[in-house]
């Protein structure tokens, strides 16, 4: 149940992030809920097809796309709202990487991958919806930028497999890689660190 729980948040702060990005599009309502609908399954769709796991999650259970449609259902209604909240976007986004970065790594622990690949595969399953969602918007993807994004989400996972190697209960380490994924990433963006650019600018004639 409290797996399935931080599922269902990491569902709907990908959503709203998905919807905040289509809005800012100016997509029309149909536009809106796709946007979402990628953000928010994406990265688990591909995680679900490269594991195996087929049908993917949210062909199985109808609670993920109720989940999608009542939250775009109320960012909508609260667009007005949300729109003032100039950082929104980013905040939700955040919060996302740090539930689904957990949810990729419960997934290859239940099957047995060894923690490298466990942490890939969390990595995959919060930062793909992403990559999808801005593609479509004809954004390039944040993952692809200087911005921390990706390396949040491997600290977390390597921070929960050493958390787990601690005398703490089951739910802990989860909570502790989430937390940590969360706090990189905005430390990353408070204080403007990002990963070195491997192109030098030329010097003037």
């Amino acid at each position: 149940m409290f797996y399935f729980t931080i599922d269902i948040l990491g569902i709907i702060a990908f959503s709203i992030s998905g919807v905040m990005m289509a809005m800012d599009k100016k997509l029309d309502i149909f536009g809106v809920f796709i946007i979402a609908f990628v953000t928010a399954v994406g990265g688990g769709t591909l995680r679900d097809i490269l594991i195996g796991s087929t049908p993917v999650i949210w062909l199985e259970d109808i609670v993920y796309l109720a989940t999608i449609l009542g939250t775009v259902f109320g960012a909508v209604i609260f667009r007005s709202q949300l729109k003032y909240l100039r950082k929104s976007l980013f905040l939700f986004d955040t919060i996302g990487i740090g539930l689904y970065t957990m949810v990729g790594i419960q997934k290859g622990v239940a099957i047995g991958l060894h923690p490298i690949m466990c942490v890939g595969l969390g990595t995959i399953t919060a930062s793909f919806g992403g990559v999808i969602r801005d593609i479509l918007c004809n954004e390039i993807p944040v993952i692809f930028r200087k911005e921390v994004y990706a390396t949040a989400c491997i600290l977390g996972g390597i921070g929960y497999f050493l958390l787990e190697k601690l005398p703490l209960k089951d739910a802990y380490p989860y909570v502790g890689g989430i937390i940590i994924v969360i706090t990189v990433r905005l430390l990353a963006v408070l204080f403007k660190i990002t990963l070195p650019n491997i192109y030098k600018t030329p010097k003037e004639v």
